[in-house]
């Protein structure tokens, strides 16, 4: 569905993405990740057809986005990152002319701003000026948008954010469920819905691809570090470097409450210190409080990945 090679976009004296290449299948859900500034937006308007590149070739549907740029805009529903919405207009009057406008048979206009009003669910709004309607609301008018002339793909740009946790469980339930029937490239900063939602992820940092797999595989390759995380009472003073000393361990800090000491172990990926922890408190007799392992998340690889250089 997208076939990205070496695309590239130069400002003057700076380079926003660098001859990235990265594929997303019929039926996938991708996650696109990065940091602020990484280059998700820059990338997401070349695919759209709101930014020329500079060098590089898409194409959408089999449709070069550059050369046959209207029939690839046919195939995609586009909500950006800022919706952009007319609020003087009434929520049904704006999915009609924006129905109108991407091509939409007249006969069946009608049809298809019902159908989007019921999968949006914004039956009881259809009426309402858009500038009265909350973000969570509005947020829902600009994918309803994007779906008015029933495309393939769906790329969504940030489209949780500014939105309380209610409004991000009510869209994230719906783009779960658009998702069945249609190709779907997400950037969002919610690793955890990633995780829910998408089949693979493509992370992009300084312009570039870091990586391109699935959440499990990203895991494996790329040793994100897990936690173990203990509180001992009056803990002997060669605690910290016992710990430190275990195979596996990337790092130890530790944290005084009175006559409490709360340890943060970072290891391996691949290693389970739990039992070797445990073994430690016993030989030394240790009055442990309590022991927490927590396993290496996509949001630990996604650090990994970004940070520093």
């Amino acid at each position: 569905m997208i076939d990205v090679v070496n695309l590239t976009k130069r400002y003057a004296g700076f380079t926003a993405v660098r001859e990235i290449s990265f594929q997303v299948q019929r039926g996938e859900v991708v996650g696109f990740l990065g940091p602020n500034g990484a280059g998700k937006s820059t990338t997401m308007r070349m695919l759209t057809g709101y930014l020329p590149p500079s060098s590089g070739r898409a194409s959408i549907a089999g449709f070069d986005i550059f050369e046959q740029s209207i029939e690839a805009r046919r195939h995609i529903g586009y909500l950006p990152e800022s919706t952009p919405l007319y609020h003087d207009m009434r929520v049904h009057e704006y999915l009609r002319y924006r129905a109108s406008l991407k091509g939409v048979e007249a006969s069946k206009v009608k049809e298809r701003v019902g159908d989007v009003l019921e999968m949006c669910d914004l039956r009881e709004k259809e009426r309402a000026l858009i500038g009265t309607l909350s973000k969570g609301q509005r947020q829902r008018v600009g994918l309803a948008d994007a779906l008015v002339h029933d495309p393939e793909l769906l790329i969504l740009d940030e489209p949780t954010i500014g939105l309380d946790p209610n409004q991000i469980r009510q869209v994230r339930e719906l783009i779960k469920n658009l998702a069945n029937r249609r190709t779907v490239l997400i950037s969002t900063h919610i690793l955890p819905e990633v995780e829910m939602m998408c089949s693979r992820v493509v992370v992009i940092h300084k312009g570039r691809i870091r990586a391109s797999d699935t959440a499990e595989n990203l895991l494996l390759k790329h040793r994100a570090a897990g936690e173990i995380r203990l509180e001992v009472h009056q803990p002997p003073q060669n605690t910290y470097a016992q710990l430190a000393a275990l195979r596996g361990v990337k790092e130890v800090s530790e944290k005084m409450l009175g006559e409490e000491c709360s340890f943060l172990l970072r290891t391996d990926a691949e290693t389970d210190l739990t039992e070797a922890v445990l073994q430690l408190a016993q030989t030394g007799k240790w009055s442990l409080r309590s022991l927490l392992r927590r396993k290496p998340t996509l949001e630990d690889v996604f650090v990994d990945l970004t940070q520093g250089d």
